[in-house]
């Protein structure tokens, strides 16, 4: 069982058995607060201040390990995958790059797209390999229409929107065929409580630590 607990931005706190992971830490402002964050490990997809604020998560043991990179890790019995991508179409040249993850914990994998800013390649898909729960950028330069499109290539079986204000949010659900929602707390993901490999993805919208999104 993981535990998913949306901090704000694009950051997310997943929890299971392995460890904890805390994705893309974010500074204070504009209406967000990380709160007393603590993990295992801390995935940053860019050098963006936004994205990189490492130092605002608690160690849960002697210190948070911190993966910011390509590349495949293992910390702790939590298997990351970490895959080049960038947040432009242009190869980084415009925004520079960025790195999306893959977290392997309690038999799930779960995709953090980071900052993506174009469609993934052949290469890219094989690389995240399958995916369960694709945490999604509404953030990104990408318009939804196409973050739909990224959707439909990854073809996860959950996806939960990540967002910087509301009208990302209304913009992204509505392109995802939502009309109003009721935003979630707290994502409890078993192999047992996602759609079956094959069937509709579910999109789940959750609500941010200290901030009302409800429609």
């Amino acid at each position: 069982m993981a535990d998913i607990t949306y901090l704000g931005r694009g950051s997310v706190r997943v929890r299971a058995k392995e460890g904890v992971v805390v994705t893309d830490p974010f500074p204070r402002g504009a209406g967000y607060d990380i709160g007393k964050a603590t993990a295992h490990i801390v995935t940053v997809s860019s050098n963006d201040e936004r994205w990189n604020n490492t130092q605002a998560v608690r160690p849960m043991t002697e210190r948070v390990f911190v993966v910011d990179g390509p590349g495949e890790y293992e910390v702790g019995g939590v298997m990351i995958n970490g895959v080049r991508t960038y947040r432009d179409k242009e190869r980084g040249a415009e925004r520079g790059r960025n790195t999306a993850y893959v977290l392997h914990l309690d038999d799930l994998a779960f995709c953090h797209l980071g900052d993506l800013g174009h469609q993934l390649t052949t290469t890219q898909i094989e690389e995240l390999g399958t995916v369960d729960v694709l945490f999604v950028p509404a953030y990104s330069s990408l318009q939804p229409a196409e973050l739909t499109e990224v959707i439909s290539q990854i073809e996860p079986r959950v996806v939960v929107p990540l967002y910087d204000d509301p009208a990302q949010l209304d913009r992204l659900a509505h392109e995802l065929g939502l009309k109003e929602w009721v935003p979630q707390e707290k994502l409890v993901a078993t192999t047992s409580s996602l759609p079956a490999i094959g069937e509709e993805t579910r999109v789940v919208i959750m609500q941010p630590l200290g901030v009302a999104v409800a429609r």
